[in-house]
């Protein structure tokens, strides 16, 4: 119940009370007085004082066809007569206890203009979409599926309800048809919820979040963890004494202090300057408007406490949320409660616990919640004998539980959705909602071409003028494509990719103004998908570096430096671009290697390409404090092909920590030296196929926004082409056998009916002349199709001859390709000839079979039988 309601009432009762008594104290007007000059004057000053009664427009009720609903939306039954006239009993007490609170919602009418209780309006409701089971998605799937329709006007309860399946079927309704839908899709999914009948913002009514941060942009809470105090143990070597002058630091740590507040303060007063310039302009009708919503109570589901759910943007708010004003009733599919709190600072502060009949007025006796027992003065009871006790409280309980009167069953029809409305989610597929400094378009799955399914764009200004950067997301694209963010003051595009792709790309950073290759780039792969464990690729104009993870090598990181192309003058070779840019340095860092000595075991190793020099660093041994390292210079023949190697002393260059370890041989190094030139090798065509992976990732992404594909499950049937034509070619196979069928129960007997003209009854010598004609033509027939078989057979034959005659005469001269040529034809042109002979043998052996079915058909053929 408002404060405001209140307020009013006295304003109405003192106004009516002046009204009283300026009539009593009015003096009657003698007939025939003039007004005097001053009352004449203050007679022309009070009538410019004009009043106009305020006016709203109604629009029409939205008819619809009773013949759509079934009975249950056309009639009550005896039991939900009995329960309006419940509820009609319980509003005239109410009314006459507390006549200054407004009326409650309790039996609007419905689409075909019978009264309905609101409890039995409520049709709880599990869909078989798993978005749904979760009070967020079910909540979402609301805000975005319907459209709204506000209340007119904004501080009258509506006179009608209309059932949620309807709601469902026109996608659209008012904040209590939307809370209804909502709240009969959480209890059918096992939450506590109920539907509040209050007075909310203009700002709530009207769903306007213009004002509001986009929930997309608001920073999940990051759960600090506190660091955990080292435990010095007894035998720990102590830190080293701090000699800074503690006042000093004391000083220092007020001056830092008193900047941080300083700034805290400035922060705190722009923000508060910025929230009064963006501050709503006052509302009229503030505490007035009408609005409903959902409330879920904590215990089932695992609800942690208690929250309330805005059916307009399917967002949660806090119980002491400043977007409500106020709440009269609340209400589920069991019973209805009416508030008898103070609601004069809104919602903060409210109990909800509807067992309590101290702050909830139910209706029905049957409260499902527990009933707050309050304790009676008078102890007179306690002597009462426990029997007799007992006994009374069994017959009070039966008189109770027959005079209770239970709620009857909803008279809404089964909530139904579709798979092809659930995926549209919006009316006509597409929604634009705006908040502050931002928009967010949400589309269809399937609706746009590339698979765009949200967009948000984020505005500097909040005009919307300004744009500075857009989110965009994906969904079902072949190329995994997921989300896409976009700077627009930057130029910095940032793609992110779904598991799946041919290259485990994951994440992919870029500049639109430098898309192509050997540009700055950023790309994150699934390196547990990828053989060589490639984590990371960074790259800039002159630089690539390679993260890793897993390796069996324990390479860890990849670093090289790239040198400028030399100009050259004239036609620009095709082969260059491909080539790459020349390196001047590789550096690689290895983890350790605890099956490998230290000193053996190689820590980082840098080509330096430019120089002709290798250097290699060593992993520390655990009780050193410095690595052993080496240097090698390349031999001036190195790269030449076949080329002999010379190896001396000077180049090679060494640290060792370890002094006692025996030194290396000339041959040793030299080994060594041979590895780490194949090393060197293989490192630089690493480079080049990370080099050509890039071009072949960009080149793929190019084609793939040129014709973004979408996946379509197989069992989407109404989307998936290749379904369709699956289903279209098994229909087409059997049609055509259907029809190969009847073919095959063609009258053998027509063309030589046709020749004799096709007599009505045939005569003994027609008969045996059809039967002979008819037998004397498959004859025939059998004989010229083995007559075929054996002429191919003797081609195939002679062609054999041929090639084998060729092959004598040119066998000296012939090579080994023309050989093999040879014999594959002879393989194949035997394989011929042997299937024509298997399938001339078996002609003659079904030949004879053939005739004898056919001549016993004519004879047991109905035309011929009686002559045979």
């Amino acid at each position: 119940m408002d404060a405001s309601e209140h307020n009013e009432s006295e304003v109405n009762q003192i106004d009516n009370d002046d009204v009283i008594q300026e009539e009593d104290e009015t003096p009657e007007k003698e007939e025939g007085e003039d007004l005097t000059e001053d009352a004449e004057a203050l007679k022309a000053e009070l009538a410019k004082i004009v009043v106009h009664p305020p006016s709203y427009e109604v629009s029409p009720m939205e008819e619809f066809d009773q013949a759509e609903f079934s009975p249950s939306y056309k009639d009550n039954l005896p039991k939900e007569n009995l329960v309006l006239q419940y509820a009609e009993n319980f509003r005239r007490q109410m009314v006459q206890l507390y006549r200054d609170r407004k009326p409650l919602f309790l039996n609007p009418v419905n689409e075909c203009g019978v009264e309905k209780f609101v409890c039995t309006t409520i049709r709880p409701t599990l869909l078989e979409f798993k978005e749904l089971y979760n009070w967020d998605g079910a909540a979402e799937f609301v805000a975005d599926y319907l459209n709204i329709e506000p209340l007119k006007p904004e501080y009258e309860l509506p006179k009608r309800l209309i059932s949620p399946a309807t709601v469902l079927k026109r996608q659209k309704g008012n904040c209590f048809e939307y809370s209804t839908l909502l709240c009969s899709m959480l209890i059918g999914a096992g939450y506590d919820a109920y539907v509040i009948s209050g007075y909310a913002t203009k700002e709530t009514c009207l769903a306007d979040e213009s004002r509001d941060i986009c929930p997309l942009l608001k920073k999940k809470e990051e759960v600090k963890e506190e660091a955990k105090k080292k435990e010095m143990k007894k035998y720990t070597v102590k830190p080293p004494r701090d000699l800074r002058s503690k006042f000093e630091l004391k000083q220092d740590a007020k001056r830092e202090a008193e900047k941080q507040a300083e700034k805290e303060k400035q922060r705190k007063e722009e923000e508060e300057r910025i929230a009064e310039l963006e501050k709503p302009p006052p509302d009229p009708y503030f505490g007035l408007r009408i609005h409903a919503w959902v409330l879920v109570l904590s215990g089932k589901r695992e609800v942690p406490e208690n929250f309330f759910i805005e059916p307009f943007t399917g967002l949660s708010h806090p119980m002491d949320s400043p977007n409500y004003l106020g709440m009269e009733s609340v209400w589920n599919n069991v019973n209805y409660w009416v508030n008898m709190q103070d609601c004069s600072e809104g919602v903060k502060g409210l109990s909800f616990d509807l067992g309590d009949p101290t702050v909830w007025e139910y209706m029905f006796p049957n409260n499902d919640k527990p009933l707050l027992k309050i304790p009676d003065a008078e102890d007179d009871l306690n002597d009462m004998d426990d029997e007799e006790h007992i006994e009374h409280e069994k017959d009070n309980e039966e008189h109770e539980v027959e005079k209770y009167l239970d709620m009857p069953p909803s008279w809404v029809d089964a909530l139904k959705l579709s798979h092809r409305d659930f995926q549209m989610r919006c009316p006509h597929g597409k929604k634009t909602k705006v908040y502050k400094r931002a928009k967010l378009e949400k589309f269809a799955h399937y609706l746009m071409k590339d698979g765009l399914i949200s967009r948000l764009s984020v505005y500097e200004d909040r005009e919307l003028t300004d744009l500075m950067k857009v989110h965009e997301y994906y969904a079902h694209r072949s190329d995994k494509l997921n989300q896409r963010l976009t700077n627009h003051r930057t130029g910095q595009v940032c793609e992110n990719f779904d598991p799946g792709r041919p290259r485990c790309l994951k994440e992919h950073q870029f500049k639109s103004s430098a898309p192509g290759p050997e540009n700055e780039r950023v790309m994150m792969f699934y390196n547990e998908a990828r053989v060589d464990g490639l984590q990371k690729r960074e790259e800039t104009q002159t630089e690539m570096t390679e993260e890793y993870s897993n390796r069996d090598d324990f390479l860890y990181y990849k670093y090289v430096e790239f040198g400028k192309r030399a100009k050259k003058f004239g036609p620009q070779e095709t082969s260059s671009a491909n080539k790459g840019r020349p390196i001047n340095k590789m550096i690689q860092k290895f983890n350790r290697n605890r099956n490998k000595p230290a000193n053996e075991d190689i820590a980082e190793l840098i080509f330096h390409v430019a120089e002709d020099k290798i250097h290699l660093s060593y992993h520390t041994e655990d009780v050193r404090i410095a690595a052993s390292a080496r240097e090698f210079l390349k031999p001036p023949n190195w790269d030449e092909k076949g080329a002999v190697l010379t190896f001396n002393p000077e180049m090679h260059q060494t640290f060792q920590v370890d002094p006692t370890l025996p030194m290396n041989k000339q041959v040793e190094l030299y080994e060594m030296l041979m590895e780490l030139l194949k090393a060197e090798e293989k490192c630089r065509n690493e480079v080049r196929d990370s080099q050509n992976e890039v071009r072949n990732i960009l080149d793929d992404r190019t084609k793939e926004e040129a014709a973004s594909e979408l996946d379509i499950s197989v069992y989407d049937t109404e989307r998936n082409e290749k379904a369709k034509k699956h289903r279209r070619e098994l229909e087409r196979q059997q049609l055509e056998e259907k029809m190969r069928k009847q073919e095959m129960d063609i009258d053998y007997l027509a063309p030589f009916l046709a020749k004799i003209g096709n007599p009505e009854k045939l005569s003994k010598q027609q008969a045996f002349s059809l039967k002979e004609e008819c037998l004397a033509d498959l004859k025939q027939r059998l004989i010229d199709k083995a007559n075929l078989i054996q002429a191919r057979f003797e081609k195939e034959s002679q062609e054999l001859e041929k090639k084998q005659a060729w092959y004598q005469q040119n066998q000296v001269s012939m090579g080994k390709e023309d050989e093999e040529e040879y014999l594959t034809y002879c393989k194949e042109a035997i394989f011929r000839i042997h299937i024509l002979d298997l399938r001339l043998t078996r002609h003659k052996e079904q030949a004879p079979h053939k005739y004898m079915q056919l001549e016993q058909k004519l004879r047991n053929d109905e035309r011929l039988s009686e002559f045979f």
